[in-house]
């Protein structure tokens, strides 16, 4: 081993450092679909109207995307282990508040305030493995762990919830946060390294307030017209949000110090990685939704036996995903031909009902998702300069955090359009099949794009 390689070899505090990132990255994406298995016992308690659902399901994932940006950013200016930990104790409080919501609307709010928490924390922890791991080799095992965590929390929030479901109500799915955030917040000082922007620059609040009056109106919009409202209300936000988008850029190229570094754009593998990530997750989370519900509704499973049926799923997502790293120097192509293996589990559900077509397809989806995750993600942090890091983490949750909500929102509401005509296996069939169809799409546009490998 060189002099250089062991200068930058991280020693067993950043290995530590790592296991006390891992955990809240785990709980915040599973923060995301721990509702599904709950969500008839939540409806029954609260009786929220049919949009009053569908807002408890995604507000979390909506605005995490739309402020991941600006908190990474703002990590960068002022720290990011403090973000971290800032976030961490608003995350704590207000899963607490959402635990013991009294109503749909303020369970609606909570789920809000949990998105605008939760994007805090999520590019903080990323961009601190960038700089806690400067080898390449080491930082992609670290980040196959993180996309591993990752993958579990999204994987796993069905089963924990289906495992508190067996014994409490259903706001405990929320008190999953305590006891990590509590442990965060105590080792988080000790084992990880303060790093910020020696440079920042001024926030600029105009791209702030732009990036949101992108996101939130197009959100809107795609919500609306998949519901299958009016079309007017709908098409109008859309417009408005593209709008605002283009001002955005615009603005972002005059600045010295923009939010979005859009000169990283400008490296195609880096755009298909962001691609890749708002697309195969936007398909999982659809999937999913209707898995977990077809477990309980179709199937007429305890929300216990619905979640240990997902065990598996999610224990091959984070195999791969640990593997991503060591296989991407052996398998020409990882990338491409992991998405073929996820569309030929979207495949299986859509030809086949019943319990084991459903439970294979899932595995078959996750053991390709694993590498996706990893890999993607681990492109798209290298790609950045140590000082934007943060702003480029932000980047590859925000693709993550808006897939896994509009899979939820377009594929969801296309899913139940289908279901309230032909049953739920005909919704869960259809949604299966666009997902058969985005997939082998991606992994055609992607055949001749292969992730660089840790050297």
């Amino acid at each position: 081993m060189s002099d250089r390689q062991v200068e930058i070899s991280a020693g067993p505090r950043a290995w530590l450092g790592l296991a006390v990132l891992v955990l809240p990255t785990a709980l915040l994406s599973m923060d995301a679909t721990v509702l599904y298995l709950a969500l008839p016992s939540l409806a029954a308690d609260l009786a929220p109207s049919p949009g009053q659902l569908l807002w408890i399901s995604d507000a979390y994932g909506f605005l995490v995307a739309g402020f991941l940006v600006t908190m990474g950013t703002l990590g960068d200016r002022i720290g990011r282990r403090r973000l971290l930990l800032v976030g961490a104790a608003a995350f704590l409080g207000v899963s607490v508040l959402a635990a013991y919501a009294p109503s749909a609307e303020l369970l609606i709010v909570a789920r809000g305030l949990l998105g605008v928490a939760g994007a805090t924390l999520m590019p903080s922890t990323l961009a601190l493995i960038g700089s806690m791991f400067a080898d390449p080799r080491q930082r992609g095992i670290a980040i196959g762990l993180w996309s591993a965590g990752l993958s579990a929390g999204v994987a796993l929030g069905p089963v924990a919830g289906g495992l508190l479901l067996e014994w409490f109500w259903w706001g405990s799915v929320f008190l999953l946060a305590v006891p990590v955030m509590v442990l965060l917040l105590v080792t988080g000082p000790i084992l990880l390294p303060e790093h910020r922007d020696p440079e920042p620059g001024r926030l600029d609040l105009a791209s702030v307030a732009l990036s949101l009056v992108t996101v939130l109106p197009v959100v809107y919009g795609i919500k609306h017209v998949a519901e299958g409202g009016s079309l007017l209300p709908g098409v109008l936000a859309l417009l408005a949000g593209a709008g605002a988008g283009a001002v955005f850029l615009r603005r972002q190229r005059g600045l010295r110090r923009p939010l979005i570094d859009l000169a990283l754009f400008t490296a195609r593998p880096f755009r298909n990685a962001l691609l890749v990530l708002l697309a195969a997750l936007a398909c999982v989370a659809g999937v999913y939704l209707f898995a977990a519900l077809y477990l309980q509704q179709v199937s007429g499973l305890s929300p216990i036996e619905a979640g240990l049926w997902l065990v598996p799923s999610a224990v091959a997502m984070v195999l791969t995903s640990v593997a991503a790293p060591a296989l991407a120097r052996r398998v020409p192509r990882l990338l491409a031909w992991s998405l073929v293996v996820a569309a030929l589990g979207f495949l299986a559900m859509a030809v086949a009902s019943g319990i084991a077509p459903l439970v294979a397809g899932l595995v078959l989806i996750y053991l390709g998702l694993g590498p996706v995750m990893a890999l993607s993600t681990d492109l798209v942090v290298g790609a950045a300069p140590p000082d934007r890091a943060g702003a480029a983490s932000a980047l590859s949750e925000t693709s993550v955090e808006f897939g896994l909500a509009l899979g939820v929102a377009v594929l969801g509401s296309i899913g139940t359009f289908v279901q309230r005509g032909h049953g739920f296996t005909a919704g869960l069939t259809v949604v299966a099949a666009i997902g058969v169809a985005v997939l082998l799409g991606l992994a055609l546009l992607l055949g001749r794009v292969t992730p660089a490998a840790p050297r």
